[in-house]
């Protein structure tokens, strides 16, 4: 097998399991805050760091709603099996780059191994995030090449891969659903939510000397947990969310 090949078998396997990564992620970082102390030696300053992470997260999630609020049906889906394209994407961020909710998941896991404030736990992390998606946006592009053949060689020609290129911007072809964003992407909020949560509370924790859960986040997980039921609910219960065409 060539090893063009062999990367693109390599990034249809990782496709099926692209979640494990961030829960291996969390593991380590958590595993790393035995010894936490606060950024400067201050709760204040260690808060306001916190904050600059989320607003990283923050900005990931945007750019994922953004994308999912736009697209069509049986794309940028969240299918775990096997690649799906049902038309290529080339409006929207995805006319400034290839693969824009992977940029946003990028973001998602700066913001999240930057809360450690550490350096080797983060390029640890981002490296991984590395050589793991690589291989995943390698497969997808084999597979819309043979799929659409000189339709995305021209569109992938002309586009960055991850490095967007504002200029040039052409605006979505679909208007934005919030129904379709809440239907696909409630559990990546929670996720970030959680994983914040479990962050603060390891790292507040470990600074303290004993077991410590952060008021605020503690408020945040309780809104966002009864908020991800509420709409796993309503997607599994009703079809209130179901959007025609997408």
């Amino acid at each position: 097998m060539a090893l063009s090949e062999h990367l693109q078998h390599t990034g249809n396997w990782l496709f099926r399991w692209r979640a494990v990564p961030p829960v291996l992620a969390l593991l380590l970082l958590m595993l790393h805050l035995q010894d936490y102390q606060y950024l400067l030696g201050s709760k204040r300053a260690d808060d306001i760091w916190q904050l600059g992470c989320l607003l990283v997260a923050l900005l990931g999630l945007a750019l994922r709603i953004h994308v999912v609020g736009h697209t069509p049906k049986d794309t940028s889906g969240r299918n775990a099996r096997e690649q799906r394209a049902a038309s290529l994407n080339t409006s929207g961020l995805y006319s400034v780059v290839r693969h824009p909710l992977y940029l946003g998941n990028f973001l998602v896991y700066l913001g999240t191994v930057a809360f450690t404030h550490d350096l080797w736990p983060a390029v640890v992390c981002l490296l991984g995030f590395w050589l793991y998606y690589e291989r995943i946006m390698m497969a997808e592009e084999a597979y819309l090449r043979a799929r659409f053949g000189t339709q995305f060689e021209e569109w992938a020609l002309a586009t960055p891969a991850f490095l967007p290129s504002a200029r040039r911007w052409c605006p979505p072809t679909l208007p934005f659903s919030l129904r379709n964003v809440l239907r696909r992407e409630y559990n990546n909020v929670f996720s970030v939510v959680l994983a914040m949560f479990l962050l603060d509370s390891a790292s507040d924790s470990a600074a303290h000397g004993h077991f410590t859960l952060g008021h605020w986040w503690s408020i945040a997980l309780v809104v966002g947990f009864l908020a991800w039921l509420l709409v796993r609910s309503l997607k599994r219960h009703t079809k209130i969310f179901r959007v025609a065409g997408r």
